[in-house]
């Protein structure tokens, strides 16, 4: 079976379905992603055609699949203390908050480097015992079900510095051979979770210290990334602290929040 091509009307549709299932903003030049990634789909179904696919996924006869069509289209690389900036003003926050519990939430966590690192920071800077706990979310089942599983390709390690990789991960053997696992200790520090951050419901995820938020919105469009701010902002402790990628700001996106640094974020009467 020849690789199938996908027409500018088909990808219209695509385009349409994936902003309103998940507010990713597919902008022509990622036809070709779309058809690399959902190929395997189509041939899974027998189909020719992605508007035949296209029907498969919204007709409601196989539910799972357009939740499988946003795992395949919104998987993302990420990798172990990326920015490393951000992570020196964890510790700082931390140290300066050791009187209370801390909350963090990665809101856009893809396959767990970033909760793991966070982790990893806190574990340092407050103790494995401390009172912190980060809840770390996606859109995607598929990463958030590898997340869980906290096992990596060796190669992810060479970020992860060599005093915390002893503390924190374990070198697979035998089978395992070629990768390692995150610590079962630290595992249990990071709560996973599907949540869509266009729809987020409010109710019981409560507040937080600081807010992760980075290298997701480059994805969306002005109206998304507004929308999205204003979802997480009410779980933002009043004294709390937002942070984005180093290539994304808040700049025209909320006037609530202020520039403490470039990527940090915090409300008006908190900014020193």
């Amino acid at each position: 079976m020849e690789n199938p091509t996908i027409s500018d009307h088909e990808f219209v549709l695509f385009q349409r379905l994936i902003y309103r299932l998940a507010g990713i903003n597919l902008v022509p030049s990622k036809k070709v992603l779309l058809v690399g990634r959902l190929t395997k789909r189509l041939r899974h179904f027998g189909l020719q055609h992605f508007g035949e696919y296209y029907r498969v996924v919204t007709s409601g006869e196989h539910p799972a699949e357009a939740q499988l069509m946003v795992d395949l289209l919104t998987t993302n690389e990420t990798c172990f203390f990326r920015e490393p900036a951000h992570f020196h003003f964890l510790r700082e926050f931390a140290s300066k908050r050791r009187s209370r519990p801390l909350r963090v939430w990665s809101a856009a966590c893809s396959s767990g480097e970033e909760p793991y690192s966070i982790a990893m920071t806190l574990a340092e800077t407050l103790s494995l015992s401390g009172h912190w706990e980060i809840l770390a979310s996606d859109i995607s089942k598929t990463v958030l079900e590898r997340a869980e599983r906290g096992l990596y390709p060796m190669e992810r390690a060479h970020d992860i510095e060599k005093n915390l990789l002893k503390a924190y991960c374990l070198k697979g053997v035998r089978s395992q051979e070629g990768t390692f696992l995150i610590e079962q200790s630290l595992r249990e520090r990071v709560a996973f979770r599907q949540l869509n951050l266009t729809t987020l419901e409010a109710a019981d995820l409560g507040q937080f210290d600081l807010i992760f938020l980075r290298n997701v919105m480059i994805y969306f469009d002005s109206d998304t990334k507004r929308k999205v701010v204003a979802n997480l902002l009410p779980h933002l402790k009043r004294d709390g602290v937002f942070i984005v990628g180093h290539s994304e700001t808040l700049n025209g996106v909320t006037s609530e929040l202020v520039s403490i640094r470039p990527t940090l974020y915090c409300r008006p009467e908190f900014r020193q």
